[in-house]
């Protein structure tokens, strides 16, 4: 990893465990920020693409501990001072930032660690209530809802969304056969890993999305996103028409 996308993932890292903390959960949520940020291609694909616009109301929903919203106050502070690779978009500075979590564990983390560069609100997706965005990031999480929950989402997501913003959604292609099944062994020990506990996951193709949100009014370009894994997840970002 080039220098200025190590000195971003040293940045967040920290926001979890400054260099001295002995809390074994602020320790855990260091190390597994970082490892997400180093091996988790969609992070940093956001910068080097420019998927995320200058000026963003973002929204993370499902956002776990915050590393997305970290990562984005480390672009800001990192744009200020001056770094940042020549090669890559633009970066992003925000102009809100929030997120909304289901577990009040998470939600404090994400709290300690962006200590008010963003809202962090404790909520389940089913019913939240999403604030006006020009950005709303789904990674990972969409799977983990009921059908009809899916569904009731993306409407919600469509209603919330600015007419141009733009749906930032990983999902994993459930067509995509033993990187699927691959794919959800890793969900599986990923739930065990943070929650002691092993979640439902109801996938549908990367084509059924497509077809979906298409069918909301969006426009949908599908990017891969598994580069360095055996996964089968695909990026879909999806522009309100």
């Amino acid at each position: 990893m080039r220098t200025p996308a190590r000195q971003l993932v040293e940045a967040v890292a920290a926001r979890f465990a400054p260099a001295g903390t002995l809390a074994p959960a602020r320790i855990f949520a260091r190390y597994y920020a970082r490892e997400k940020l180093l091996r988790d291609p969609i992070y940093f694909s956001l910068l080097e693409r420019g998927l995320i616009a200058d000026g963003a109301r973002l929204l993370d929903l499902g956002c776990g501990q915050g590393i997305l919203l970290a990562l984005l106050v480390a672009v800001r502070d990192a744009a200020r001072a001056g770094v940042w690779p020549s090669e890559w978009a633009p970066p992003p500075i925000f102009s809100s930032l929030r997120g909304i979590e289901l577990d009040p564990a998470e939600v404090r983390r994400a709290r300690i660690a962006l200590a008010g560069e963003a809202t962090v609100d404790e909520g389940d997706l089913r019913d939240a209530k999403l604030p006006p965005s020009s950005v709303i990031a789904i990674v990972d999480v969409i799977h983990y809802l009921e059908p009809a929950a899916q569904e009731r989402l993306l409407g919600r997501v469509s209603e919330a969304l600015d007419s141009g913003g733009v749906l930032l959604l990983r999902i994993c292609d459930g067509a995509a056969g033993l990187r699927a099944f691959l794919t959800r062994v890793s969900d599986v020990v990923g739930t065990l890993t943070k929650r002691g506990a092993v979640a439902r996951t109801y996938l549908r193709s990367a084509a059924e999305w497509t077809a979906r949100l298409e069918s909301l009014g969006f426009s949908v370009a599908a990017l891969p996103m598994s580069a360095g894994t055996p996964f089968a997840n695909v990026l879909l970002v999806a522009r309100k028409r």
